[in-house]
């Protein structure tokens, strides 16, 4: 497998890629390559912190103690920054990188924002358990989750007067798009996903007294419909697979729908929904591999922010700090702008994120320094050892461990690995120009560039 194709690959699949890993697969074929992603992937593990302070309430104690609802509220907000950097944690250092980014690609699709951390941890695994199972058996456990049934308002939606919201969703952003629906669908659905409730440590309940257990006419279909037989309707719809398929193909091959790759796509998934295999199906063709379609993309705040970690491994001395940093680069996990979740590729970018960007790598890596080649070097270097102690963001960096990395890749190679897609001439002559005595500051240099934005 040619090294552009692993480079491309593993930043799709994954987070980037490592000499190491370039070097294990160089003989590979791209079918064996694949499999060792997906083996890497195959168990779900899930990602928790310590919620035993939230254990063991019950309704009764917030009507005997209303403070007691704030204070909650209070804790949870402080637990959800703990699990956000939980997941950040996880994106850095997990192996099977192939779960993890499905995972983070479900997140942006299943949107959901939940203040209460016990309901968005189990959302999270629930998207990490199914990112990789049957899209069919995913969406029923996503109607039932606790955190979708708060977020999209199934608490209030009853018998005698249905709420609209998740029906809504469920059908535009969530399986079919716009316009391939009517109201009376939306109506009808809505019907069929009453009485859906949570109890309060999360698990599902249908409160039977306020489900309509009367006949629905969906999709042209009539029958006493619950929210299961509505999911199996819609999927029954080849749209829905269509849709899916074209928002994977955006995500993970190129913002440019191909009607003809993609309805390739629509034939593997719509025969039975098993996301594994669809995705199996996508990184062995050979038109993801396409010249077209490498170093297209735009990396997402977090695929930054681990794209840099997982080469030089780096410590936040106030590891909430990781939080600030999503917030300045336009990303905060577990925090989406609304139910579309981020519109991605070009909207990561604008004149200040494009700023951040640059300078992150010296900021994060190199105590704040810019690494240039000038006579000036050493009183900037000066300047900055006296005044580090009042950089916004302190970190450690593991050189050590990059070094030993990229020990048998040369200086001159080094942005062979780093940088995913092509070079242009501007930069090529800045490259040639610069004086490389450093792996260290070369690499910091490279990081600097704006054809590293892109994967």
């Amino acid at each position: 497998m040619k090294v552009e194709h692993l480079k491309h690959l593993y930043w799709r699949a994954g987070f980037g890629v490592t000499p190491s890993i370039l070097e294990h697969y160089k003989n590979a074929t791209k079918s064996q390559v694949v499999s060792d992603l997906f083996k890497a992937s195959e168990t779900t593990e899930p990602l928790k912190i310590d919620l035993s302070e939230f254990k063991g309430f019950k309704t009764l104690s917030f009507k005997e103690n209303p403070k007691l609802i704030k204070e909650l509220a209070q804790k949870s907000r402080k637990r959800l920054m703990d699990f956000n950097i939980a997941w950040v944690n996880r994106l850095n250092t997990s192996d099977a990188v192939l779960r993890e980014r499905m995972t983070l690609f479900w997140a942006n699709h299943f949107v959901c924002g939940e203040k209460n951390v016990v309901y968005a941890q189990q959302y999270n695994n629930m998207l990490r358990e199914y990112a990789l199972g049957n899209f069919r058996d995913f969406v029923k456990a996503m109607s039932k989750e606790a955190a979708m049934i708060k977020y999209l308002n199934l608490r209030q939606n009853v018998k005698a007067q249905p709420n609209e919201n998740f029906a809504r969703e469920l059908m535009e952003l969530f399986t079919l798009g716009p316009g391939h629906y009517t109201e009376n669908d939306i109506k009808e659905s809505a019907r069929a996903f009453t009485g859906y409730f949570n109890m309060l440590d999360g698990t599902f309940r249908l409160r039977r007294f306020q489900h309509d257990y009367g006949q629905k006419t969906f999709m042209g279909r009539t029958g006493n419909f619950n929210g299961d037989d509505i999911i199996d309707i819609i999927l029954e719809n080849r749209q829905c697979a269509k849709f899916i398929c074209e928002k994977v193909y955006r995500y993970f091959v190129n913002e440019i729908i191909d009607k003809n790759r993609v309805e390739s796509m629509v034939e593997v998934f719509f025969e039975d929904y098993d996301i594994s295999r669809l995705m199996q199906y996508v990184f062995t063709q050979d038109w993801f591999y396409d010249n077209d379609n490498i170093g297209n993309k735009i990396k997402s705040p977090i695929d930054y922010l681990v794209g840099l970690s997982r080469t030089v491994p780096f410590i936040l001395k106030n590891e909430k700090a990781v939080i600030k940093l999503q917030k300045l680069l336009g990303q905060t996990l577990l925090d989406p702008p609304n139910v579309a979740g981020w519109k991605g590729h070009k909207a990561w970018i604008d004149a200040n994120t494009i700023m951040v960007r640059l300078k992150l790598p010296s900021v994060l890596l190199n105590g704040g320094m810019i690494a240039l080649d000038d006579e000036k070097d050493e009183m900037r270097r000066q300047f900055f050892k006296r005044n580090k102690s009042k950089l916004p963001i302190k970190t450690l960096a593991n050189w050590d461990k990059f070094q030993n990395e990229y020990k048998k890749i040369s200086i001159e190679d080094l942005d062979s690995v780093l940088i995913n897609g092509q070079l242009n001439k501007g930069t090529l002559t800045y490259l040639k120009s610069l004086y490389k005595d450093s792996k260290q500051k070369y690499c910091i240099q490279l990081m600097s560039l704006p054809e590293y934005q892109m994967c």
